[in-house]
This record gives structure tokens, C-alpha cells and sequence, in this order.
């Protein structure tokens, strides 16, 4: 269930979430059939879906939800470093600027958006569901070779994080997260584990810090 736009991005983005690609060469082609409404993804020579692998991706809008990260996949997700520093006040400017963007949402409601935000490469989603908004980011970075953008960048959601969203944004390595909405449980400690810093409820001048305070500067 998505907007038909950018579904080549949602499907590179989504296997790349799931650890199934690593860089855009692991793809030997990739096609959009509009009759059946599907990507048609070939993998590169060598790479393919093991059996014990399941592709199909619970989401928390129907009850349930991944509560941890499969071990067999344990390498694809690293903690990320405290390396770099944000600024609290621009984080709070930014999401002031965020929560206005969506031009869907305004003319009819009914969808998410997420923002990844970098100096020299960002990028804008809106989709009917908040997984799909990341998953097409994801495969935009891919598709344009700037996944090495991703340490220096946030990622800026309108609605709640789940632990299924953390688990986007670990694989993808952005280290901070903000959301106008609130965390799981289960998210936050995902967060806590993997050096997230997890920002919620940030609305006008004020929200929550679940995590990852140490990568804020404070003014």
C-alpha cells in the first residue's frame, strides 16, 4: 500500500533495509511493470535471497511489530559512532520548516512525510505509509550515489517511531532521528542500543530526548 511514485526507490530502498543489497551494483536491472503494479529486480551474479530469508515486512499498523534486529543480519546494522555534533536549536528550526512541506497532506491528508536533511544532498517523501516515505529515501540515496552522506544527515518524520522505523534508520546509519510524534518503547531501546539519537513530540519549541543526548549541542 504506497503512491505511485518512485516505486523503483521503494523497492531498492526496501531491499537495502533488509540487508538483502548493499550498494546500487548489486543490482543487474531493475524495471517498473505498470500492469501489475510491480519492481522487477535482478540481482548481480552471485547475490541472492537465501530461503531462511523472509522479504515480507510486518508493520506495526497491523498489531505487530519487529521488536529486534534478526542476528543473522547482525553486520548489516552498526552502532553508530558519536563522531559528529548537532546543533539542538537547527534541529528545532527544521522541524518547524518540515511540518509545513506536505502539499498531499495540506490538499487532501491521508499520508506521512519524512525529510533527510544534509548540507548538500536532501531529500523529501510523502507516502501513505511512514516505512515507505523511508525506504524511498533510501533508494534515492542509493540511485544517486550518495549513501556516504548518510553519518552527517537527520531524518525528520511527521508521525510515531516504531521499532520498525529504527531499524530503517540503524541500517541506513543517519544517526539522528526527530519525529512531531512519539516512540515505542521497543524503538527507544533500539535507539539506546544503537547509538540513535531519538528526538519526539518535537513541536514548536519543545519535544522529548530519547536517546543520544551526548550528540547535541545544547543552544
Amino acid at each position: 500500500m504506497c503512491l505511485n511514485q518512485l516505486t523503483e526507490e521503494l523497492a531498492l530502498g526496501f531491499l537495502y533495509s533488509e540487508g538483502v543489497i548493499d550498494t546500487i551494483d548489486n543490482i543487474a536491472s531493475i524495471s517498473y511493470n505498470e500492469r501489475l503494479f510491480a519492481v522487477m529486480i535482478d540481482l548481480a551474479p552471485g547475490l541472492s535471497v537465501e530461503k531462511c530469508e523472509s522479504l515480507r515486512s510486518v508493520t506495526s499498523g497491523c498489531g505487530k511489530c519487529f521488536t529486534y534486529i534478526n542476528p543473522l543480519k547482525h553486520d548489516k546494522f552498526l552502532a553508530l559512532s558519536y563522531d559528529k555534533k548537532f546543533t539542538l536549536s537547527n534541529i528545532m528550526q527544521s522541524m518547524k520548516d518540515f511540518e509545513g512541506r506536505s502539499e498531499i497532506y495540506k490538499t487532501v491528508g491521508g499520508v506521512h512525510s519524512v525529510l533527510f536533511q544534509h548540507d548538500e544532498f536532501s531529500v523529501f517523501n510523502e507516502d501513505i505509509g511512514r516505512h515507505n516515505c523511508f525506504d524511498k529515501i533510501t533508494g534515492v540515496l542509493l540511485r544517486n550515489n550518495k549513501m556516504t552522506l548518510v553519518g552527517n544527515a537527520i531524518l525528520f518524520v511527521s508521525g510515531r517511531v516504531s521499532s520498525e522505523i529504527i531499524t530503517k534508520v540503524i541500517r541506513m546509519g543517519t544517526p539522528v532521528l526527530v519525529s512531531r510524534s512519539t516512540p515505542t518503547s521497543a524503538a527507544v531501546n533500539l535507539a539506546r542500543e544503537y547509538n540513535v539519537t531519538l528526538l519526539g513530540y518535537v513541536r514548536k519549541d519543545s519535544g522529548y530526548v530519547y536517546s543520544g543526548a551526548e550528540r547535541l549541542i545544547l543552544k
